[in-house]
């Protein structure tokens, strides 16, 4: 049970990371912050599990908003992803990271 946990935690967080790259910033609501990010970690669960993103999930990406997910990601949260796996991840849906970014506590390289 604790393993299984910490999996769907883990990938819920590295969904967050992904969305760096999010096209978008604007002003949104709590309540529309919620349903992006459950959308976004919905839509890429499977690439927790070592598949790439799919079709759904590079859209989702595209359009969350930094701001709805950047606040969980934690040091701890930070410490179950792979950055740079991340990041390839991310390129491959056709965004770009910002070198430097910071997001939670984690800052692109």
């Amino acid at each position: 049970m604790r393993r299984e946990g910490t999996s769907l935690l883990g990938a819920m967080l590295m969904i967050m990371v992904a969305v760096l790259v999010a096209a978008a910033r604007g002003e949104t609501s709590p309540s529309q912050c919620t349903q992006e990010k459950d959308q976004l970690v919905n839509a890429c669960r499977s690439v927790i599990f070592g598949q790439n993103p799919s079709a759904n999930c590079c859209q989702r990406i595209r359009v969350t908003h930094v701001e709805c997910v950047c606040p969980y990601v934690t040091p701890k949260v930070a410490n179950l992803i792979n950055v740079e796996r991340t990041i390839k991840q991310i390129q491959a849906c056709g965004r770009t990271v910002p070198h430097n970014f910071k997001c939670g506590s984690i800052t692109t390289p």
